[in-house]
């Protein structure tokens, strides 16, 4: 079995190390997990991987993020 090497973002936060994304190159495949529960691992190749940070950085999926207001 090939040992996976789990990559963090140098953006994590500072003081609390365990709430990030973590990215690994499996093959031809993209490995994402959050650190708070690495045993939840999705797959995608790297040009999803690429047009969904594309989107985020383009703004486009920012309605997502939006809390009506009560």
């Amino acid at each position: 079995m090939t040992e996976v090497n789990w990559q963090k973002s140098s953006y994590s936060s500072a003081g609390d190390g365990n709430s990030c994304i973590e990215l690994a190159s499996i093959g031809t495949t993209v490995a994402l997990r959050e650190s708070d529960d690495p045993r939840t691992v999705l797959t995608t190749s790297p040009a999803r991987l690429g047009a969904l940070l594309q989107s985020i950085k383009a703004g486009a999926l920012d309605h997502l993020a939006a809390v009506p207001e009560t």
